[in-house]
């Protein structure tokens, strides 16, 4: 049997993108990434990683000539696939479910993941420097849902981060059927890239880009103020922070910090009010922190699909008082905050 890296590095082509970062500010990425490539996607805790790379090995060789990146992600081809192309990619798909974000529509195969991360770009969009010509990291960027949207928008380059060989694997689905498609619409294949590695695998004092995005990651730190300064370290002089993250109503200086689990997830470390993480945006050393929207998450935004069939929100509220989670703290409610790195 092959081992995962040989598996995965006939599946993986990255040479098209670290050839890109040469003669960049990302350039000194390239004496580490290589390795944390291999490390990310080779880890011995995924067991499934052998039959993920079997079901993006078994994915057909097809034209898809309809690329539509701006209002959705929808893969097609103008003549359609035959029934049994059809079957074969929804086969494949399957293997990698559950499927969080979305959601795809992969030639006949509507993919409807667990959250409608549409209508959460759809809220956050409005408010940002225009994305086009940009080059912007998408921190915890799940399966990549986020990453085709900003090229939709003309981003120049657009990296995603995340540790999970199962997103890296569902982003390359994605990829295999866009693949040179996105040459005329957009730009050069390598402009989006997956890799699998947290914001502690960049280098320090990076200052490498336009724009980055850290949504629905910011809880899930145990350092809140260490997480600040990590994104601010990879913003360019003037560039744009986009943070996104479960909030409380309150005033300066209150913090919820769960005793045990928020919402049926144990890795909930601090949700503070919009008026703490202002605060906590100006010490880290930004500029013109604002916030840009608030949400209260709905069970029609965020619930299992036949392509996440486990527990999801409509199972973590109290089924008594939906405006509580299962625990008694308040149901989730989100908040977009925009800042700028110092020029």
């Amino acid at each position: 049997m092959n081992s995962p890296i040989r598996d995965y590095r006939t599946l993986f082509n990255y040479d098209d993108f670290l050839e890109s970062l040469k003669g960049t500010k990302l350039e000194p990425w390239l004496a580490t990434l290589p390795a944390q490539i291999d490390h990310g996607l080779c880890s011995q805790r995924f067991g499934d990683l052998p039959m993920w790379l079997g079901a993006l090995a078994s994915l057909p060789e097809v034209e898809t000539d309809e690329v539509e990146l701006k209002n959705g992600v929808t893969l097609g081809n103008r003549q359609g696939l035959s029934a049994s192309l059809q079957a074969q990619i929804r086969s494949a798909l399957e293997q990698l479910i559950p499927w969080r974000k979305g959601p795809f529509q992969v030639h006949e195969t509507f993919i409807d993941t667990e959250w409608r991360s549409d209508w959460k770009w759809d809220r956050v969009l409005p408010s940002l420097a225009p994305l086009a010509g940009r080059t912007i990291l998408d921190v915890g960027c799940g399966n990549g849902y986020h990453c085709w949207r900003m090229l939709g928008e003309g981003a120049k380059q657009v990296i995603g981060i995340d540790p999970s060989p199962r997103f890296a694997v569902q982003f390359q689905m994605i990829k295999h059927f866009i693949g040179e498609a996105a040459n005329n619409a957009y730009s050069q294949r390598s402009a989006v890239e997956f890799l699998p590695v947290g914001i502690e695998a960049l280098p320090k004092n990076l200052q490498a880009f336009d724009t980055t995005f850290s949504m629905g990651v910011f809880y899930h730190r145990r350092s809140p103020m260490d997480h600040l300064r990590e994104l601010k370290a990879t913003l360019k002089p003037g560039g744009q922070l986009v943070l996104e993250t479960l909030v409380i109503e309150g005033g300066l200086g209150e913090v919820l910090v769960p005793e045990d689990r928020y919402a049926m997830m144990n890795n909930v470390w601090f949700l503070p009010s919009c008026e703490t993480l202002l605060a906590w945006l100006k010490k880290c050393g930004f500029r013109n922190p604002r916030v840009v929207d608030i949400n209260t998450t709905s069970t029609e935004e965020q619930r299992a699909t036949e392509w996440m069939k486990f527990q999801s929100l409509p199972d973590f509220l109290d089924p008594n008082d939906p405006s509580l989670t299962a625990e008694g703290h308040p149901a989730p409610m989100r908040a977009v905050f925009l800042a700028e790195s110092p020029k």
